[in-house]
């Protein structure tokens, strides 16, 4: 039996209306998630720096319903507005899931959404949207009928639940360094169920920042629901997935120590290796734009000339996250000024550091 699914009598509701918010980040991956199996089970781990001001805020709202039926009544706003696409996805996935909250069936729900972010920024906001979901869902349940459920069990269950809405969003449950998927290193308790905080590590990169280039806000020809696919009969998977366990050792080690001469060369390996996998798909797919290369190169260009640590990501669309200890901020906010700019879109970027995680308001 599935052990995320509570038992209660749903006469024994305790509060019959109420209202409860959350606040979740998004997060960048260092190793990449690419390719997954069953059930929203990943076929590597991951890790992931989560995020601290691009976020989703959302507010959850529950009333009884007049009568005990299987229907879903859910309402859902997006910036104020109604939202029907969005409304259809969240009624989807429940459906799909609606034994792991029974409470349906006695309580309407009213769900209002904000991002942090633009909406046009390019930034993808399902690790953030969906991370926030889970963890309202879980909390609605626990408080509508006293369940007592510690911050733990909550944070736990929702990890579990935000793998299933969209697999990255399980890494946004937790703050700073998070992982995802079993991996053999001692320090990595997460498994491809849900996801855990990654401890003693070196305290610089609790320190570190993200620096979002956006080259492209438009909406990505392939979905990385599509990519994820691909990997299915990619000719390169087994070489990937090994290559990224071995990579997530390495790369664990590397952060241990501090060494962020390897960390650098790791992170923008796993990047490159990405994309290479949607070049090498079938059929083939490129989200890198001319203006990515180019500021690639001068990241390298400007590493190798100033010595700092600074290194670029990806994730799976054409912009470029330029990550750099707190200690470098300033050199790296000039050289972006004076040579990342002209690249991006409109001059946008979005400047972010590592967090602590969400948080709950009301």
């Amino acid at each position: 039996m599935n052990s995320y699914i509570k038992k209660y009598k749903l006469k024994d509701i305790v509060e019959e209306s109420g209202r409860i918010s959350w606040v979740s980040p998004s997060n960048i991956a260092l190793i990449k998630y690419w390719g997954k199996h069953g059930n929203q089970l990943p076929s590597n781990p991951s890790i992931s720096f989560t995020l601290n001001d691009s976020k989703t805020t959302m507010d959850f709202s529950w009333s009884k319903k007049s009568t005990v039926d299987d229907s879903i009544v859910l309402d859902f706003y997006f910036e104020n507005k109604k939202n029907e696409p969005f409304a259809q996805k969240i009624l989807t996935f429940l459906e799909r899931n609606i034994e792991l909250f029974p409470f349906f069936k006695t309580l309407s729900l009213e769900i209002e959404s904000t991002n942090s972010f633009p909406h046009s920024a390019g930034i993808a906001s399902s690790a953030s949207s969906m991370s926030a979901l889970a963890l309202g869902l879980c909390t609605v349940e626990n408080e509508a009928y006293d369940l007592g459920m510690s911050e733990s069990e909550i944070n736990d269950k929702a990890s579990f639940v935000a793998r299933l809405a969209s697999g990255s969003a399980c890494r946004s449950v937790y703050g700073k360094v998070v992982s995802w998927g079993h991996s053999e290193h001692e320090l990595i308790n997460s498994t491809n169920e849900t996801s855990s905080i990654v401890l003693e590590l070196d305290e610089i990169f609790s320190t570190y920042r993200d620096s979002i280039l956006i080259v492209d806000s438009a909406v990505k020809p392939v979905s990385s629901r599509a990519g994820h696919a691909l990997m299915n009969n990619h000719p390169f998977k087994d070489v990937r997935f090994k290559n990224a366990k071995e990579q997530m050792m390495k790369l664990v080690d590397s952060m241990i120590k501090g060494d962020l001469e390897s960390f650098c060369k790791i992170v923008e390996t796993e990047a490159l290796e990405l994309h290479g996998l949607m070049m090498n798909s079938d059929p083939s797919f490129i989200l890198m734009k001319p203006a990515t290369l180019s500021i690639i190169e001068r990241i390298r260009s400007f590493r190798d000339s100033s010595k700092l640590p600074i290194c670029f990501t990806l994730d799976a669309g054409p912009n470029v996250h330029l990550l750099y200890p707190d200690n470098i901020k300033e050199e790296v906010m000039s050289f972006i000024k004076s040579d990342l700019l002209p690249f991006t879109q409109n001059d946008l970027v979005i400047h972010d550091f590592v967090g602590s995680g969400p948080e709950r308001y009301l």
